[in-house]
């Protein structure tokens, strides 16, 4: 990678600055690519950006080859764009970590002063603070401002019992969105009731543009075939936005096309659709090429002139103004020692379908198959059949952690850890969640269209051809007594376990033991 030998569209697009010649730099990182969002000063004094492509980082977890391509395209052609712009750019390529090949930077050129913007990322932000130590009177770290919360403000309340929810107010009174005074829009501060809808037959869903790949996207698919050959994932039929202008133009396509139906169908599964009504913009939200606001204040324009209704723009602002700046906020408050939280001591390695999509259960088909392709699925795909599923086989949940990091084009540690380990498998004991979010096969049959399609009868709740969520479910109930009892209010769902007969518990974990004895697992991934 060093050799540059991939690097022809940027070295042909860019005059790549000498870096001795500068006495200034900002250090620009994959996930920070919007000038809008750096101080004032950068925009005015344009001084020299430096850019590092890092193969050690990528190598660090199997990234799904559409992830290592949208990062990288997006990167270069951002650089490519603040050239154009009349910056100065260095755009570096390394076998090494970032914190290696920066400190390598200045260990070459001793009057070069660098400001960074703090990394998302935990392990990022180590090294980073690493060269810092090294080089205290030349390295300046500045807050990450791609978000809205402060994160020094709120990471002390991050305890059990302080949920999203309180933190969500507190948010819409600062921003005012959907506020009348202090008092929330249509006098409801969720509409959650509203956006439990399954999708009715036949009903029609807009498709989502996708760009063809241009010269530069093409000669880092090729770096990715060469480098990362073996990583998880398909690399064919890329079409993500790679440059600001094309993410935009999705924004106003999700705006227009689906937003209005958004809500009602926002828990909604069906086979085939793999992201129905939602926007899919976490992609270009967790890089900068789209800011959080826009996104929010594009909604809330929409609802102002009648062209979507409240639940539908509500349930956005409160996935990212909410619950996108509430996990962000744990994952600061908690690292690092929330990586290694596993409150129901599960130890068993990932089910091998999680990377050959193998299986008779059509859920699981329906919701590993877009992740294969394209490197995403939506949140009830994620949380209510992957998740889930991962919880009822007594998964180690951080080996479920691990793999969405890796195998979602969207995915970024501070992101997931949160999502997995601190909800979807109440690995963290109960301080992001009230409860495990596990379900048997009536929610999935519910809210989707799943289990008419499926080998198994969602009608039969043990044996042979029974809905292997219907025994799964109510053998973790009966074992993971301690989980469900954290609250209260989830307490009934042991009793009504309780109250089944001998003869059907028997059956529960006769099913499940079978089940699990044939569920095959990835070995060579614990």
């Amino acid at each position: 990678m060093s050799s540059r030998k991939f690097l022809n569209q940027v070295d042909q697009q860019i005059s790549r600055a000498e870096v001795n010649n500068y006495d200034r730099a900002v250090f620009v990182l994959h996930d920070q690519l919007n000038l809008q969002q750096w101080p004032e000063w950068v925009r005015r004094k344009k001084p020299l950006l430096i850019f590092m492509e890092s193969v050690a980082k990528g190598r660090s977890l199997p990234y799904h080859k559409k992830k290592l391509t949208y990062v990288l395209s997006s990167m270069r052609h951002f650089a490519i764009e603040c050239h154009q712009a009349g910056y100065s750019v260095y755009y570096h390529a390394t076998s090494k970590h970032y914190g290696q090949g920066l400190t390598e930077l200045l260990d070459q050129n001793s009057e070069l002063d660098v400001t960074y913007m703090m990394p998302s990322e935990w392990d990022s932000r180590e090294r980073l603070r690493k060269v810092k130590g090294k080089y205290p009177d030349r390295i300046t770290e500045i807050e990450n401002s791609f978000f809205y919360a402060e994160t020094d403000r709120w990471k002390d309340k991050i305890e059990p019992g302080y949920r999203m929810e309180y933190f969500y107010r507190d948010m819409r009174r600062q921003t005012g969105y959907l506020m009348n005074d202090d008092e929330p829009e249509g006098g409801e501060w969720n509409y959650d009731e509203d956006n439990r809808e399954s999708l009715p037959d036949d009903y029609p869903v807009p498709e989502i543009t996708t760009f063809a790949p241009d010269d530069v996207t093409s000669e880092v698919m090729a770096l990715v075939e060469n480098h990362f050959g073996d990583h998880f994932g398909q690399i064919d039929n890329f079409g993500y936005a790679v440059r600001r202008e094309q993410a935009l133009q999705l924004l106003d396509e999700f705006i227009n096309e689906r937003l209005a139906d958004f809500g009602p169908y926002e828990d909604a599964m069906a086979t085939g659709e793999p992201t129905l009504f939602h926007s899919a913009l976490s992609i270009y939200l967790n890089n900068g090429l789209l800011l959080p606001w826009e996104v929010c204040e594009r909604a809330i324009e929409a609802y102002k002139d009648g062209k979507a209704p409240i639940n539908s723009v509500e349930g956005l602002v409160r996935q990212i103004l909410g619950w996108r700046e509430f996990i962000r906020i744990y994952y600061e408050a908690m690292m690092p020692e929330i990586r290694e939280t596993n409150f129901m001591n599960f130890s068993e390695p990932l089910p091998e379908l999680f990377w050959s999509g193998e299986t008779k259960m059509h859920c699981l088909k329906q919701s590993l198959k877009p992740i294969f392709k394209q490197g995403y699925s939506h949140h009830i795909q994620r949380l209510m059949v992957l998740s889930n599923f991962s919880n009822l086989t007594k998964t180690d949940p951080r080996q479920l952690n691990r793999w969405f990091w890796f195998a979602y084009v969207d995915a970024y540690e501070w992101v997931v850890l949160p999502n997995v380990l601190g909800m979807s498998t109440f690995a963290d004991g109960g301080v992001l969640a009230s409860k495990p979010y596990v379900s048997s096969g009536n929610y999935i049959n519910k809210m989707s269209n799943y289990c008419s399609s499926c080998e198994y009868s969602i009608t039969k709740k043990t044996g042979e051809n029974a809905c292997p969520f219907n025994y799964l479910y109510w053998n973790f109930v009966d074992e993971q007594r301690e989980a469900f009892e954290v609250s209260g209010r989830n307490s009934f769902m042991v009793n009504m376990y309780d109250k089944k007969s001998e003869e059907d518990k028997k059956e529960i974990k006769k099913s499940t033991e079978n089940f699990l004895q044939t569920l095959g697992r990835d070995q060579q991934k614990k």
